[in-house]
């Protein structure tokens, strides 16, 4: 089943007002990168605004807005200042290209371009920009979870890693990038993190729920996304989504939206898969822990139901590696 290409593959916004340049980078590109293409510096600004780009590829002259122009304004913009921009441009001379290191540039490629050039170049900005955002949200993280702590204990046992882990393998079973996969590790453990604003008679209650209790239970996704928060670190916006979305079902039965099939997020989809297994699996005060084969058959049971029919399938096939990390945090 084919993924978009926003959810597996970094953004490259290419800017260049000639067609033959923005042809010849797509060429370079396009396996790699979801591309997205502006022929002036204003649109560049709308789509950096709205869709977020992991980088910016910037030819500098330009009728209108030039790149000089676009950079400073990208720059003084606190919602696209922190995207790396690399300048591609006929502009090959040493006063040029500090002129673009001192509007805030982290490149410079010269026209005209060759491929290998492009490609590594792109892959080093793009792989500085992952270990900074990762090492800056698993700080975040960690005081966000510290803050929820202030309201109740969390008491998972080893679930949320065993579970993280899961997610992390069927992610890149799924064709994630292993940046992307690694994001998700860190940020699905945060997946039930609503639940602490659940009041403790209705979350601890030994017996079964009434409706009434219920209507609250399912509050919590949404408590949850309230506590993450909306914040441009794209863990955190991971994060906030699996804890929105992750009670969500393939056939539309799920809440708190009941959205179906694709329109629920990839990400939600697979944790969706890794944590009932995980749950399925592991002893509780209520249930004995099932076998592997029970918990299997019952994924394979509710395919197109309450899971992703295709993550199934590759869950299963991953089940060597699932087993493994089963093993190593066994509770």
């Amino acid at each position: 089943m084919p993924y978009s290409d926003r959810e597996i593959r970094p953004t490259l916004l290419i800017v260049d007002d000639e067609p033959t340049n923005l042809q010849v980078l797509r060429q370079i590109l396009q396996n790699d990168h979801r591309l997205l293409f502006a022929r002036d510096g204003h649109k560049a600004l709308e789509l950096a605004r709205s869709e977020h780009p992991d980088l910016i590829l910037l030819d500098v002259m330009m009728p209108g807005m030039t790149g000089h122009e676009a950079c400073t304004a990208l720059k003084a913009d606190a919602s696209t200042r922190d995207i790396p921009v690399v300048f591609v441009t006929a502009l090959s001379d040493t006063e040029d290209e500090a002129r673009g290191f001192e509007l805030g540039a982290v490149d410079y490629i010269v026209k005209p371009v060759s491929p290998p050039i492009v490609k590594a170049r792109v892959r080093n900005h793009l792989s500085l920009v992952r270990m900074d955002e990762l090492r800056e949200s698993r700080m975040q993280i960690i005081e966000r979870l510290g803050r929820a702590a202030e309201y109740k204990d969390n008491e998972t046992g080893l679930h949320v890693i065993r579970m993280s882990h899961y997610a992390q393998t069927l992610a890149l079973a799924a064709g994630w990038a292993p940046w992307a996969a690694e994001e998700l590790l860190t940020a699905a453990p945060m997946h039930d993190i609503g639940k602490i604003g659940i009041p403790d008679h209705i979350l601890l209650k030994p017996g079964a729920l009434t409706p009434e209790e219920w209507d609250v239970m399912r509050t919590h996704p949404q408590i949850g996304a309230d506590i993450i928060g909306e914040h441009p670190s794209s863990v955190l916006r991971l994060a906030r989504e699996i804890a929105l979305c992750h009670h969500e079902k393939w056939d539309g039965s799920g809440y708190p939206r009941r959205l179906q099939g694709e329109d629920i997020p990839l990400s939600a989809r697979i944790v969706t898969v890794a944590d009932v297994f995980d749950a399925l699996t592991t002893a509780r005060p209520y249930k004995k822990a099932w076998t592997v084969e029970d918990a299997v058959a019952q994924l394979h049971k509710d395919k197109g139901q309450h899971f992703d029919p295709h993550l199934v399938d590759l869950f299963v096939s991953a089940l060597p590696e699932v087993l493994v990390i089963k093993e190593r945090w066994k509770e």
